[in-house]
């Protein structure tokens, strides 16, 4: 069975990643790419669909300390025994394209026996593959295992190679004080020849100076400034080192109501969170991690602006389609395990609006546009406005029928805003009276159809009665300002209908039917953190305080937050580490730190 969520740590060679437990079981692995088939997929079934546990064998073995060295993803793990304790180093080889994990273990003090069970089972779980024991250089040399199934091959090396037992393998061995045994688990294409082994020394190194080196270039302070780093380097972690594209999380199916069917998932590029991820790391200094998306954008979006979809594949993939795993019996049964994501296909009309405010504040930023990045922002206003008057399924993805969602309506007016902005203040061509036009006609339908003057308070959709969080967002991009009495009543009423007696705010009340799934869910983080921002920009530092620091605290011993909480059960739901909260955090704390944001002045 699948340990809870937040016992688990990531680790990232920035193309993918992999999870591993407080007890040591690297339960979630795909190689070589965030979206590839999973090799570990214990986390949505149990060992036999594929894991990598090394920890000690003696049952009254503790873990006493678990930490990412430094600002890294180099996790070190101390346990203690009746016998002695041992450290396990996890990491993740970075750079020349390599797929590989390394586990370390270093004996601190008299004796430790150790562990090991090896099933690699590629295809999510599906597959068992073919394995054998070969000596490097033929006769000479140490040993390694080699694993083949189709396409891929892997090479487990080892002073202590487990043995063979029941499709799997085990083994034993015993560190003393001073003592090290490392291994080494590579990917490579099975045509190919077996990659040389790593150097072990060097490349622990060159990780922990090349995350170090990135975190040191952040630019945070404050009370939260901890966090602030920590979440900005989950967002690089996130982001695919060539393609420069940024995944959601790198899991799926983690389940948003334990037990239920809303597991999704979300080891693509949404335009949307990957917007909002440009604009936290711009926030913080890291203005050619910015540029590089821009360039992944403009590559995904290539083509005619009618084809654009809301999200897309590491390098830009379109075909995305959605299947589910029987064979899986989900994480603690949570059914169905889906790959690929079905709202791919949705038409999301917030989705411009996010991309060019995110490309907006590059501009304020400095970043400097070519021929090829501005022609396609006005090819996607063009788009904008030949779906005027089409209705969505809004921020939230819903499965229900398609409505005219407020926040989606608001993001479509904050796009034709960037390009008026676009036009006046950077000089850039384009039709600037026309672009006003829309804008104006955009602000005045929403003030009339999305707000309903009985309950004071904007609606999740026109003519509606119910309140979304999402109506967070809408003085964040300048539609009005944070202390319009407009938002503050909004906020009240939000406060009222979505506020859990814990003091978490839900996306919206899953029990009015309009996404078209069954009721339930835990509060989603981000929604909670952007109440932080809303309270902190009108002036409610006690209130602003005390949510953030709860949220904070949510995070796991390693600094990671997953989509959502479950607070009476303690414990965090969805896929993890989540890029939405983590960027969501760096904004709230930003507001409560006083950070300028780039922000967009807001249109009275």
């Amino acid at each position: 069975m699948a340990a809870s969520i937040e016992d688990y740590a990531l680790l990232s060679n920035l193309s993918t990643g992999c999870l591993i437990s407080r007890q040591g079981s690297v339960d979630w692995l795909c190689l070589p790419r965030f979206d590839s088939a999973s090799i570990f997929g214990a986390l949505l079934g149990s060992e036999e669909h594929g894991r990598w546990l090394l920890a000690p064998k003696q049952p009254e073995a503790v873990v006493v300390s678990r930490r990412y060295k430094e600002s890294t993803f180099v996790l070190e793990t101390m346990w203690q025994t009746s016998s002695g304790e041992a450290t396990i180093t996890d990491f993740m080889p970075l750079g020349e394209g390599r797929s590989s994990l390394v586990r370390r273990v270093t004996g601190l003090s008299g004796s430790v026996t150790m562990i090991q069970e090896l099933r690699i089972r590629p295809r999510y779980g599906a597959v068992l593959p073919w394995v054998s024991r070969h000596r490097e250089n033929a006769t000479r040399g140490s040993e390694i295992l080699l694993a083949m199934a189709g396409p891929d091959a892997w090479a487990l090396r080892g002073r202590h190679l487990p043995q063979a037992h029941d499709a799997r393998h085990v083994g034993e061995f015993v560190v003393t004080a001073g003592e090290s045994a490392n291994f080494e688990l590579t990917w490579f294409p099975s045509h190919r020849g077996v990659p040389a082994a790593v150097e072990v020394d060097s490349a622990l190194d060159e990780a922990v100076h090349y995350w170090t080196r990135w975190g040191g270039h952040c630019r945070q302070d404050g009370v939260y400034g901890g966090a602030v780093k920590r979440s900005l380097l989950v967002l690089r972690a996130l982001t695919h080192y060539e393609t420069g594209g940024i995944v959601a999380a790198p899991t799926t199916s983690l389940p948003e109501d334990f037990g239920g069917s809303r597991n999704w998932d979300y080891r693509y590029c949404w335009l949307r969170d990957a917007s909002l991820t440009l604009e936290s790391m711009l926030t913080h200094g890291y203005e050619s991690e910015a540029l590089k998306w821009r360039n992944w954008l403009l590559r995904a979006l290539a083509g005619d602006p009618e084809d654009i979809q809301i999200m897309y594949g590491v390098a830009g993939e379109r075909d995305l389609p959605e299947k589910e795993l029987d064979h899986l019996p989900g994480y603690q049964d949570a059914i169905p395990v889906r790959i690929g994501n079905a709202a791919v296909s949705q038409y999301q009309a917030d989705v411009v609006g996010e991309v060019l405010v995110a490309l907006e504040r590059l501009r304020l930023a400095g970043g400097k546009e070519d021929h090829f990045s501005w022609a396609l922002q006005r090819a996607l206003l063009g788009y904008v406005e030949h779906h005027l008057e089409d209705r969505d399924f809004g921020l939230w993805e819903m499965r229900g029928s398609a409505q005219y969602f407020t926040h989606s309506r608001a993001m479509m007016w904050a796009a034709f805003d960037c390009g008026v902005r676009a036009v006046r203040d950077h000089g850039l061509p384009g039709p600037l009276e026309h672009w006003q036009e829309l804008r104006e006609r955009l602000r005045a339908e929403i003030l009339n159809k999305g707000f309903n003057c009985d309950l004071g308070s904007f609606t999740q959709t026109y003519g509606g009665r119910q309140v979304d969080a999402a109506l967070l967002a809408l003085p964040q991009v300048g539609f009005l300002a944070y202390s319009d009495q407009r938002m503050l009543g909004t906020v009240s009423l939000l406060e009222k209908e979505l506020l859990t007696d814990e003091g978490l705010l839900l996306r919206y009340r899953t029990e009015t039917g309009v996404d078209g799934l069954e009721p339930g869910e835990h509060p989603f983080l981000a929604c909670s953190f952007w109440l932080v921002e809303q309270y902190a920009r009108t002036g409610r530092w006690t209130e602003a305080r005390a949510l953030m620091d709860k949220l904070v605290g949510l995070s796991n011993e390693v600094g990671l937050l997953s989509e959502e909480y479950a607070v009476k059960e303690k414990r965090m739901a969805g896929n993890f580490p989540q890029a939405f909260s983590h960027l969501a955090l760096v904004r709230a704390a930003d507001a409560m730190h006083g950070v300028d944001r780039l922000s967009l002045a807001v249109i009275e």
